[in-house]
């Protein structure tokens, strides 16, 4: 079928547009800019898209949305991570609602960050929501989606966690410290990592676009998430390099700010992927240390 995505240059879309392919889609991409080729045209902030573009298309996976993780949150990126979010499915919600041979299905990406900090609390997808500036986020940007849901689109809200490549991502942040043996545990060490590897990701929304039993919030992490001692630990042995010292907070602090750094550093959650298991999806890599292995090209010792 044809599938829009939206935010198809971004780490994830990067890797889903060949997987979609490979399935036997044909991948168009939502962008802002013109010239582009297999394109639509949208501006979420303007309140503009190719709505007639987008008749006959039989999907829509929306990705697109300011990163969190590469500024301070200042008030004014807190609100552009909240606006990107939100008027950008907002605009695809009421747009997909209103057209007489759209889309029956949209895949609307999320994030665990809905949880809020929960200790080892095991949270699956009808676990309540958390609290914080992420919690508050999520929330609003699943809400956002409710045009589409009313209309009678089957929409998902994959809830994803740390996908794990060493193309981009935290993992490649952590790779030159961690070969240098600089790399160590964060904080206490007890915060939970959900983590899933980025060829898990991209099957599991190539399964919530093909798979009419999905609907509503699907958690996108793998089985056995694991605590950032954990995580240190699992990525030194894979790289036969010590991990004996704690990460520095401090000079993260002073240029990512307090609230991020405890948000995505020092906060966690342990989250299972009940649904994606329910519906027979099958991970590829389960446990951390395959799934690094793996990617990095280690043999098991």
């Amino acid at each position: 079928m044809d599938v829009v995505v939206t935010g198809s240059s971004g780490f994830i879309g990067a890797a889903l547009l060949p997987a979609l392919t490979a399935a036997g889609h044909r991948p168009i991409r939502m962008v802002r800019r013109p010239g582009v080729a297999d394109s639509l045209q949208w501006d979420p902030a303007a309140g503009t898209i190719d709505a007639a573009g987008l008749e006959g298309v039989g999907a829509v996976i929306h990705l697109a949305g300011e990163g969190i993780g590469e500024k301070k949150w200042t008030p004014e990126q807190k609100q552009r991570i909240l606006d990107s979010r939100t008027q950008s499915t907002k605009l695809i919600a009421e747009t997909l609602a209103k057209l007489q041979n759209g889309p029956k299905a949209l895949v609307s990406a999320s994030a665990i960050g809905i949880y809020g900090d929960r200790g080892d609390e095991l949270l699956t997808e009808t676990s309540a929501r958390g609290t914080g500036f992420l919690a508050d986020v999520v929330e609003a940007w699943e809400a956002a989606a409710k045009p589409a849901v009313d209309a009678g689109l089957r929409v998902t809200f994959p809830r994803t966690g740390i996908v794990l490549s060493p193309d981009g991502g935290a993992l490649k942040r952590m790779l030159l410290p961690f070969k240098l043996g600089a790399g160590g545990r964060i904080a206490s060490g007890k915060q939970y990592m959900s983590w899933i590897g980025l060829d898990d990701e991209v099957r599991a929304l190539l399964a919530l676009l093909e798979q009419d039993a999905y609907r509503g919030p699907v958690n996108l992490t793998a089985p056995n998430p694991v605590t950032n001692e954990e995580f240190t630990k699992t990525l030194g042995s894979v790289l036969g390099r010590p991990t004996i010292l704690p990460t520095p907070l401090l000079p993260v602090k002073l240029k990512f700010g307090g609230e991020l750094v405890q948000s995505l550093l020092v906060d966690g959650q342990r989250v299972l992927p009940k649904v994606l298991e329910a519906n027979g999806f099958t991970f590829s890599h389960a446990t951390l240390d395959a799934a690094l292995r793996a990617l990095l090209g280690k043999s098991a010792a």
